[in-house]
């Protein structure tokens, strides 16, 4: 089993009605140097400036990324080639990024290689230390910048760091 750290920056809340922009991938492993970058042209004439300007990039610029199955397709084939086992969808807000990652990849491709499932990393912590309001985010240590691969590889250090502090998990 591989888990593997997700994160995406889009223009506005939901997919289908919106887009995704770009997203990012690390392998959580202690070299943090398996990643994927991944940025995907608009699917939908709606977005909101305001989420869109999060990510840094302008509507025309969005407007010249790569066909989004192209992208979905490299992305599938990296998970694959990169992960040892299943794969492990894990996010710092599960509920966004994977809602973005699942229905692109059924949208394109018809499946999802990492299934039905995933894990946000708050979760466990809260569990680990057994407060249900604990915060997570100080065992980070590359900043948080929007770019969707700094984002990730900080969310997979938390949770390295969570390893360290005894959370059984399988990275390798």
């Amino acid at each position: 089993m591989s888990l593997i750290v997700v994160d995406v920056e889009s223009d506005g809340p939901s997919p289908g009605h919106y887009s995704m922009v770009s997203f990012g991938a690390v392998v959580v492993e202690p070299s943090l140097q398996k990643t994927f970058y991944g940025r995907t042209r608009p699917i939908s004439d709606r977005f909101l400036p305001e989420a869109l300007a999060i990510s840094g990039v302008t509507r025309e610029e969005h407007l010249r990324f790569d066909e989004p199955g192209a992208v979905m397709e490299a992305f599938e084939a990296w998970v694959k080639e990169a992960s040892k086992g299943r794969p492990v969808f894990c996010s710092d807000n599960l509920a966004f990024d994977w809602q973005f990652i699942n229905w692109y990849f059924h949208e394109t491709l018809g499946r999802n290689p990492f299934g039905w499932s995933g894990r946000r990393i708050g979760d466990l912590y809260c569990g680990m230390v057994k407060d249900g309001y604990a915060t997570w985010k100080h065992l980070r240590k590359t900043a948080h910048t929007h770019h969707p691969v700094d984002d990730a590889r900080g969310n997979a250090e938390a949770l390295l760091a969570m390893v360290a502090l005894g959370l059984k998990l399988p990275v390798r």
